[in-house]
């Protein structure tokens, strides 16, 4: 059986290394053949002209809670797929599907969601795992997570959640809490990324915990501490922690709100491209217009209002979660923070693949990966998203509707 093949050409490949001026990328059933600085001659392809514009990895979101009027929390396979191809419209192909704090039973149908979406996920980002966001955090930095179930971390509970899903991949806690680091251990022992978050740890708790397995700081800046003081001597916080210990990755919302330009541009200077993932940390009202909307599951969510393209708390003292897509992301980090493009793509493929383990086939343009693809102009809007071989958007497409 033939596989359908594929041939972009006339365009501004963007490889690990360089941006190709007049590149093509060749594509066989759902792996890239060939990336190539001149135009190939690839028989019985369908040919697709880029037109002068950029040719990328897929975007990879390794933290995102919904988007297109639902939320993962919704606990409904309608909630995953409409979510997947809402955000493959702005150039994510795949995704790590992320819960809040909240019951054992809502978790599980949640996880249970997941299970049943992936099998039938075709027209959008890919899923490649689940992200527990919760419930183990300080309750002096749960942000909008629902003090009702914030606690200590549960061995018989953990224990008997990952024995049941292995779709876990990630779980983020706050180190300092009792019973924490035991719980790093556990999950990096069974595969799972343990990562710091929603925590008032210090410095020195920070180092143990990534001692034993808390390699990537969640969301940095927001839901953490930073420089405190105790008895009038000064700690470094999380934040400084991050920035410290060299090996570790952070992630950030780079909404250009949650953090502002400049400190966009010190997590760059600091941790650089390769240590530094964008995340949307989007939330059900993402791809929405302004007004009313719902933090977490409809049911038992937080009501929220967004404007300024964030969401907040209803006495607006506070964010309550993300609006952003992963092309807002990048033109954040390009046009606000000053960062080269090269480096921007980077941030949102090669490095969240390799944080979480699927940069084998993830996050860059090379043969023998999946044929993730993302075709965008000099703003970066999202022409194209192609995945798994297969064309899933096209803002022509969009714009004639």
């Amino acid at each position: 059986m033939n596989q359908a093949r594929l041939k972009i050409f006339n365009g501004k490949v963007i490889t690990p290394y360089r941006i190709i001026p007049a590149g093509t990328v060749l594509i066989t059933g759902n792996k890239v053949t060939a990336v190539s600085d001149r135009n190939e001659t690839f028989d019985n392809a369908v040919e697709i002209d880029a037109k002068g514009k950029y040719i990328a990895p897929g975007f990879v979101d390794i933290h995102v809670h919904g988007g297109g009027g639902h939320d993962f929390m919704d606990g409904t396979e309608t909630a995953f797929l409409k979510i997947a191809a809402l955000h493959a419209k702005y150039g994510t192909t795949s995704m790590l599907p992320t819960t809040l704090s909240a019951s054992p039973e809502e978790l599980i149908q949640t996880l249970h969601a997941y299970e049943k979406a992936n099998e039938k996920n075709a027209d959008g980002a890919q899923f490649i795992g689940m992200h527990l966001e919760g419930p183990y955090f300080a309750m002096a930095q749960r942000g909008a997570q629902d003090p009702r179930y914030i606690r200590d971390p549960d061995p018989v509970e953990y224990a008997e959640i990952l024995s049941r899903f292995s779709s876990i991949k990630r779980w983020s806690a706050a180190p300092e809490l009792k019973g924490a680091i035991e719980f790093g251990r556990y999950m990096k022992s069974h595969g799972v990324l343990p990562a710091v978050a929603h925590t008032d740890a210090i410095y020195e708790d920070v180092l143990l915990a990534f001692e034993n397995g808390f390699t990537l700081a969640t969301h940095l800046y927001s839901g953490m501490s930073g420089v405190t003081r105790k008895n009038a001597f000064r700690y470094a916080g999380v934040i400084e922690s991050a920035f410290i210990i060299d090996e570790m990755d952070v992630e950030i919302i780079a909404d250009g709100i949650h953090l502002p330009p400049p400190l966009l541009k010190l997590v760059y200077k600091i941790k650089g491209a390769d240590r530094t993932a964008l995340i949307t940390d989007a939330m059900r009202a993402a791809g929405m217009p302004p007004g009313e909307s719902m933090l977490g599951s409809l049911h038992n969510g937080l009501k929220v209002i967004v404007e300024d393209g964030v969401a907040k708390l209803p006495d607006r003292g506070s964010f309550a979660g993300s609006v952003a897509t992963a092309d807002r992301l990048i033109r954040s980090m390009v046009f606000a923070a000053d960062v080269p493009l090269l480096d921007a793509i980077k941030m949102i493929t090669s490095t969240p693949a390799r944080i979480l383990g699927v940069s084998d086939r993830k996050g860059s343009l090379v043969a023998g990966k999946d044929a993730d693809i993302v075709i965008f102009d000099d703003n970066i809007n999202i022409e194209m998203t192609i995945i798994a071989g297969k064309i899933v958007h096209t803002r022509q497409e969009e714009l004639s509707r």
